[in-house]
């Protein structure tokens, strides 16, 4: 038996699978567990790939990790989407933080992780997290000069996802930032979705006065090469303040200043008039 991913209309990404763990048609989505033989065990909503037991690692700490050592004091940080939990498992173990809220809006992803990702829910007893099942978007409306950092941990902009893209969602989340506040979207893959970055990047800037992108190889997501647009209401996302109190498996410091350093190509999607 094969899983595949069909990314584009010309492109799919297959992995044989051992077992059908779990498919379900949620409120919002539809939600499949399967066992790979290359990744071990494989989160899909709608059929795309959200997250493997093998490199998951890379994806969550680089969401993560980078606002959180680049900004002095991370306090209070907010993670949208990322119902599996991994991105708030990097951000409950930071020193820093002392209140990891996470807003995703299907309660189902929840219960799969609970029920088949360990080393991801686990984030969900930890002392420090805040776990509510609302529409983030929503959510972030009411909120007001709240939180350090707001992580946006979404799908690609399709279904309920599509409005977590646009440049008045930024605005929203601009306002309940605090006065040096940090926002980190995944913003796709270079080589698949160029316009997914373009309107990312474009969007985030509109709202906030310093925009970066940076990159990470994540094998199990679109062509292996992932994007990061990161907006600062102040603190250079490049320079790293805090170090991470745990060993990470794919961030460090000298990658965090590296991520940045980008291709020719890439660089020409986000400023294309240089």
């Amino acid at each position: 038996m094969w899983v595949t991913e069909y990314q584009t209309p010309s492109l799919g990404f297959s992995c044989k699978a051992t077992e059908t763990l779990r498919t379900e048609q949620t409120r919002f989505q539809h939600l499949a567990v399967v066992a790979t033989e290359q990744f071990g065990k494989m989160l899909l909503l709608d059929g795309m790939v959200m997250t493997t037991d093998q490199d998951e690692f890379v994806y969550h700490e680089m969401i993560t990790q980078v606002a959180l050592n680049s900004h002095p004091a991370p306090r209070q940080v907010l993670i949208i989407g990322g119902g599996d939990g991994g991105a708030l498992r990097e951000v409950v173990e930071h020193p820093e933080v002392e209140e990891g809220t996470l807003v995703e809006i299907d309660e189902r992803v929840i219960a799969a992780s609970k029920d088949f990702f360990p080393q991801l829910s686990c984030s969900f007893d930890h002392p420090k997290s805040r776990i509510i099942v609302d529409d983030g978007i929503h959510y972030i409306k009411q909120q007001s000069n709240r939180f350090d950092i707001v992580i946006i941990d979404s799908t690609e902009p399709v279904g309920p996802a599509v409005e977590l893209f646009s440049s008045s969602f930024y605005k929203n989340v601009y306002a309940a930032l605090k006065e040096d506040g940090m926002l980190v979207v995944q913003s796709e893959s270079p080589f698949i979705n160029p316009d997914v970055i373009k309107m990312a990047f474009d969007g985030v800037g509109q709202a906030f006065p310093l925009t970066k992108l940076y990159l990470a190889s994540v094998p199990t997501y679109p062509s292996g090469l992932w994007s990061f647009t990161i907006g600062s209401k102040g603190y250079d996302p490049e320079k790293v303040i805090n170090h991470p109190d745990k060993a990470c498996r794919y961030y460090t410091p000298e990658l965090h200043q590296a991520a940045f350093k980008l291709p020719a190509f890439v660089e020409q999607i986000i400023r294309p008039e240089k």
